[in-house]
């Protein structure tokens, strides 16, 4: 009777959120060219919004954001297809790379593959030839599950542009996702499975999670879930599982209803600027129904964890690190700008309204050393990001 009442409230949230399918799914199969390391080929499956189910159909009228997912150790795309007809159909791009399924894969190169989907399918909407023209939104997010969640931590550092990243079960990497992400600042969320036994999530997800630097990361343990489960039935992925204990104490499809329940609202808020998707995510999360979560910030259109644009090359700063002033120069002259700086729990620090020209002077003030994050916005327009640290 309580597992009937939780679903039930599960349930309604999620249709409260949103969870609705809109579109039919179109997919395709590409090769995609990486100039950059000696013409190496990246083989994709993609699967998009469409009106008729089918192989090259065409994509459905409107820009849509990418998620460029990571497969699991020697799994491939199709074990996913629970991931894809659940985003899909609610109007995202998924691109999931088939290369280094081996027992011997480069965490390196994967990584790197899933940066450069990120881009190539923001110039396919340029190719007035491609299935994807004017189909491709800017925003993007890295995902994976197992290496792949590992290797999207990587990735990060390759495409300075990605919005966010989502992981399922992340396992760390060689070289280590662990480390790659204290150099993470974009929105972040992690999924683990309590009973996860293949990648322990005090081993694996909770230091992940405990090093980002993102100025808004959420956390998400499934309770009872594991770590296969967030994938479809894969038999290598269960010959391991099998192999060790605990055992899952929820079904396949309560972990997926759990998942996505939560993932998708937060795409939403992140990747489509949805503010209404915010308090949605927090609602789930407030009701904790099968999950325990840590946060350092809430989903909310008037603070901190609104949607942040990476670093890039429209935010200077010098001298940085500084002990008493920093002056923070954009490429282009501002107008009735604000900059709003954090500190690294997402809390507003300090404010400054009206910003005329290209130079703004912030002073320390009575700042305590650190880390600060300096956001510039203009209405619903932001300018960019930027890291500042004060040392004594």
């Amino acid at each position: 009777m309580k597992l009937f009442l939780s679903c039930l409230v599960i349930m309604n949230l999620i249709i409260n959120a949103g969870f609705s399918q809109t579109f039919q799914i179109g997919h395709t199969q590409q090769n995609f060219i990486d100039a950059s390391r000696e013409n190496r080929n990246i083989t994709t499956e993609i699967y998009y919004p469409s009106n008729t189910t089918g192989d090259d159909v065409p994509v459905a009228t409107g820009q849509f954001p990418v998620l460029v997912f990571g497969h699991g150790f020697v799994m491939i795309w199709s074990a996913y297809d629970v991931v894809w007809e659940a985003l899909v159909p609610n109007g995202y791009i998924m691109v999931f790379a088939t290369t280094e399924t081996s027992f011997s894969p480069s965490h390196t190169d994967f990584a790197k593959d899933l940066a450069f989907l990120s881009g190539a399918l923001k110039e396919e909407s340029e190719d007035i030839t491609s299935l994807f023209y004017e189909s491709v939104a800017s925003q993007s997010a890295v995902m994976g599950h197992s290496m792949g969640g590992g290797s999207a931590f990587l990735a990060i550092q390759y495409d300075p542009t990605i919005t966010a990243i989502a992981t399922l079960a992340p396992a760390n990497t060689n070289p280590s996702s662990i480390a790659a992400a204290s150099d993470i600042f974009i929105p972040a969320i992690v999924f683990s499975g309590a009973n996860d036994c293949i990648t322990p999530p005090e081993e694996h997800q909770i230091p992940m999670y405990d090093s980002l630097s993102s100025v808004c990361k959420t956390f998400v343990s499934i309770i009872g879930g594991s770590h296969c489960q967030f994938a479809n039935y894969n038999f290598l992925c269960s010959v391991g599982e099998n192999s060790c204990s605990p055992d899952p104490e929820i079904t396949p499809a309560e972990q997926h209803t759990t998942t996505f329940s939560l993932l998708l609202p937060w795409l939403n808020f992140y990747l489509k600027n949805d503010c209404d998707a915010g308090p949605e995510f927090q609602e789930l999360i407030m009701a904790g129904i099968g999950i325990n979560t840590e946060q350092n910030c809430t989903l909310t259109c008037t603070g901190a964890s609104e949607t942040k644009e990476s670093e890039g090359s429209f935010l200077k700063s010098y001298p940085n690190p500084s002990s008493h002033e920093t002056t923070i120069i954009t490429s282009e002259i501002l107008t009735n700008t604000t900059l709003t700086a954090y500190n690294p729990l997402g809390h507003i620090v300090k404010q400054i309204n009206n910003i005329m020209g290209r130079e703004i002077k912030f002073e320390r003030g009575n700042l305590s050393q650190g880390l600060y994050y300096i956001r510039l916005t203009q209405g619903q327009k932001v300018y960019g990001t930027k890291k500042i640290i004060f040392i004594d």
